[in-house]
């Protein structure tokens, strides 16, 4: 393995993760033999549970609403009023899928009531706190919760993790002394600001691509029409006023107030903007003082990529850490039920790096979309297993120089910056669910301006992602609430999230790249 190119060695790392993947996913199991007897009590009921052989559970609801939450599948029952007395009732077609990360359990609880399918997510830190919080489903967990495969899942996360942890171990310090070194080394500040407009007009006009791409999309397929999602159905509201309170947010934590606290937190904007201030103040202030800055920070520049360097050489261990663990994580009967949705986050985020990116690298930067990609191939192949833009980066910093022929001048400044504000696919991701969501919400594609304020708002929340797994989900949230719609309708789509997010993280990571070619043209 050691003789193979670095990107060969990903590959076969992610094939055979895979491989070893599909080997262990337990996928859906079905529930059988599941009998309920009810009791209606004073203001509630009381439900005697039986599974299989298994010892009874009863459980207790206050109110109709809660049982039928619980138990869908009672509401023909109820059609011609309240139970008046004891009765037993058989209940079929329930399935769930467990998966266990080691630090996290999701139960996914999927049922079919009258044709429809519904998709119920549980998580908690670990199995015992699952079955305290939510007790109904103690028996469940005890059965199917302690599998080979449950283990596999667990180790291969944690190992993955370790990966990721490494690389955002050097992540920060790297970010810091790269952009630092490639603004001091302009040699002046009108070449600083050249390059920053440039970049910037780079990172909204493709980012605005993406998301009215990823609109078109929606909108052609329509996945939300006839979809059932957790919330139920109602009008939407305008919510003018989250755009506004997003971007005096982003503009705040531009300015940190304490630039050590943001250090130890992560908090990336601010770290960029203290970064890009340093690099600038240096070259005003000139002379000895300059040069010795520069020097140190060249100096720890050089440091941290040899570390990098080595850390990556530990890349095709932590892909295939990671793929065994998405592959086997994911239950197949939930991307039937969510086939449509996923069709088109795929499509259009298909037709933003295979189409729109690869002509801008034809066109504007004059350079070839397969060579570039080649060039690029360990970085997004990185991306994709680790589901994280910031911890590839010194990946990305490396392959752009040494395999594509930027200069440092340029990488150390574009990448970074793209890491944290040029999220492409996340905000094209934000603004297909956050329309299926809605198609499903109201059984009607929202109107234009709705998705004006969609398109708008999925651009300021793209810039505030971090950079790490399902950082897109937290966002869509602020998507969501722009609309009117309920939150917890976002919680069906968790169960594909993970697949997704390898995707869309590979088009961020594809699309900083493809700047740094343009701005190395133009510069």
């Amino acid at each position: 393995m050691k003789s193979l190119p670095l990107h060969y060695q990903i590959l076969i790392a992610l094939i055979l993760g895979t491989v070893l993947g599909f080997l262990f996913n337990p996928g859906e199991e079905p529930l059988v033999g599941l009998t309920l007897t009810v009791n209606p009590q004073d203001g509630g009921y009381k439900v005697v549970q039986q599974q299989a052989e298994q010892d009874p559970q009863t459980l207790e609801f206050s109110s109709k609403e809660a049982l039928l939450k619980r138990y869908p599948e009672l509401k023909k029952q109820f059609v011609a009023g309240d139970l008046e007395k004891s009765e037993t009732f058989k209940v079929e077609g329930r399935m769930i899928h467990i998966v266990d990360s080691a630090r996290e359990v999701h139960l996914t609880y999927t049922r079919t009531v009258d044709k429809k399918v519904t998709v119920t997510t549980y998580s908690a830190a670990n199995g015992e706190k699952l079955v305290e919080k939510y007790p109904q489903w103690k028996t469940e967990f005890e059965l199917f919760g302690n599998t080979i495969s449950q283990k596999v899942m667990a180790i291969s996360k944690w190992v993955g993790d370790l990966f990721l942890r490494l690389l955002k171990m050097v992540t920060i310090p790297l970010i810091v002394t790269s952009l630092i070194t490639g603004i001091a080394s302009l040699g002046n500040a009108t070449r600083f600001g050249a390059m920053f407009s440039k970049t910037l007009l780079y990172y909204l006009s493709t980012s605005l691509l993406a998301i009215f791409t990823g609109i078109f999309v929606v909108n052609l397929i329509r996945p939300g029409i006839g979809a059932e999602l957790p919330g139920g159905s109602g009008s939407l509201s305008s919510g003018q006023e989250s755009i506004s309170s997003i971007f005096i947010d982003m503009v705040d934590r531009l300015i940190p107030t304490n630039i050590i606290h943001s250090l130890g937190e992560g908090e990336f904007l601010s770290i960029i903007s203290f970064s890009i201030l340093s690099g600038i103040f240096i070259i005003l202030v000139g002379g000895k003082h300059a040069k010795v800055l520069t020097d140190i920070f060249q100096a720890g520049f050089e440091v941290m990529m040899r570390m990098t360097m080595f850390i990556i050489s530990l890349a095709p261990i932590g892909v295939l850490a990671f793929m065994i663990y998405a592959v086997s994580s994911q239950g197949i009967e939930i991307f039937k039920t969510l086939s449509w949705y996923m069709v088109a986050v795929l499509l259009a985020l298909l037709i933003h790096a295979a189409v729109i990116l690869p002509c801008l690298l034809k066109f504007v930067a004059r350079r070839s979309p397969l060579e570039f990609a080649r060039a690029m191939g360990p970085a997004l192949m990185t991306a994709f297993s680790t589901a994280s833009s910031n911890g590839t980066l010194p990946l990305t910093i490396s392959c752009v120089e040494e395999n594509a022929g930027v200069s440092n001048e340029v990488s150390s400044f574009v990448l970074p910056l793209g890491a944290t504000i040029n999220m492409d696919g996340t905000a094209l991701y934000e603004a297909v669910a956050v329309l299926f969501i809605a198609q499903a919400y109201s059984g009607e594609v929202l109107p234009v301006q709705q998705q004006i304020l969609v398109a708008i708002t999925a651009l300021l929340a793209s810039i505030g992602a971090a950079g790490i797994p399902h950082a897109g989900l937290v966002m869509m949230a602020i998507v969501l609430q722009a609309v009117g719609l309920p939150l917890e309708a976002q919680g069906v789509i968790i169960a594909v999230d993970r697949v997704l997010d390898m995707c869309r993280t590979s088009v961020n990571v594809w699309s900083d790249s493809c700047g740094c070619a343009i701005i190395e043209r133009y510069r």
